[in-house]
């Protein structure tokens, strides 16, 4: 099968170009892919020039797309700095670049499509939960571009199903990690004095890539625009979980059910989990 990548030169296309390397893989970026990924083909495009997002598409003619292609953060934030991203690109590139790459699909008779998300999806910007662990149905506080672009893309998914026919569903990973990452964190790990709002969350980049392919096979027996959590089975910090709670926010054990065990994760990926099988291979403390 043909396979689109979009964001194609970025880390995580890397890991997801192994995973489909049974596949005729595709990749497309607005600059060319690292020299891991030379030997596959490549098309040059730009997510936010709706010609562009045609010419791509007729030039690797795909069966199926998967759209890594994102900008990781809220860029109004930090794009007023010098030789920072222009203020609007998270906007510019997660919503308008969906919305032209799910439109020229539709014209192609393109109708799969994994799409990557986010944790901000379910988590937003909260410093307070409802319930720990948090699952994919948890309620989400928009505080940004980022957090709002990510429900904007998981809402346009339904829009083009609905509309298209395109049948796609959404990853929504944790705070994506390499290998290398999690091994200098598991050497220079301290004790945790204080509470993180994010809930230590992270997942290993090849947990990540293995998920997508996961929902790809399983792709037309899932439910249309449906979203599924990918994260780590535990958290970053080096203590058990309901210690954390107990010490760090004593009214949330008092208050919320919680049902957590020695390092549990505060974030829930029983839904991907029972969908597709989807089970973190990975850990920081692999390196401990």
């Amino acid at each position: 099968m043909n396979v689109l990548i979009t964001g194609g030169s970025g880390r995580l296309a890397g890991y997801v170009a192994r995973e489909f390397a049974d596949h005729q893989v595709v990749l497309t970026d607005v600059r060319p892919p690292p020299d891991d990924r030379a030997r596959l083909p490549f098309v040059a495009a730009d997510l936010t020039d709706f010609a562009d997002c045609r010419r791509v598409i007729a030039e690797s003619e795909p069966e199926a797309i998967v759209a890594l292609g994102a900008i990781p953060y809220a860029t109004d934030r930090v794009g007023r700095a010098a030789g920072g991203p222009p203020f609007d690109t998270t906007m510019r590139v997660n919503v308008l670049g969906l919305y032209y790459l799910l439109t020229a699909a539709a014209e192609a008779g393109v109708r799969k499509l994994v799409q990557t998300s986010s944790v901000v999806a379910m988590k937003g910007g909260a410093t307070t939960y409802r319930y720990l662990p948090i699952d994919d149905d948890h309620p989400t506080t928009v505080t940004e571009s980022y957090i709002f672009s990510k429900l904007a893309g998981e809402t346009m998914l339904q829009w083009f199903w609905r509309a298209h026919g395109i049948h796609s569903v959404a990853c929504r990973p944790a705070w994506i990690w390499s290998p290398e990452q999690l091994q200098e964190h598991a050497r220079t790990i301290a004790p945790t004095t204080e509470w993180e709002s994010g809930l230590w969350h992270y997942v290993d980049i090849r947990d990540v890539a293995r998920a997508h392919r996961l929902l790809f096979d399983a792709l037309e027996r899932l439910p249309p625009a449906e979203c599924y959590y990918a994260g780590a089975a535990d958290h970053r910090a080096p203590e058990e979980s309901r210690e954390l709670i107990e010490r760090l926010r004593p009214e949330l054990a008092g208050s919320i059910p919680i049902d957590l065990s020695g390092r549990q994760a505060f974030v829930s990926y029983a839904k991907a989990q029972a969908a597709v099988g989807y089970q973190p291979r990975h850990s920081w403390t692999d390196w401990r």
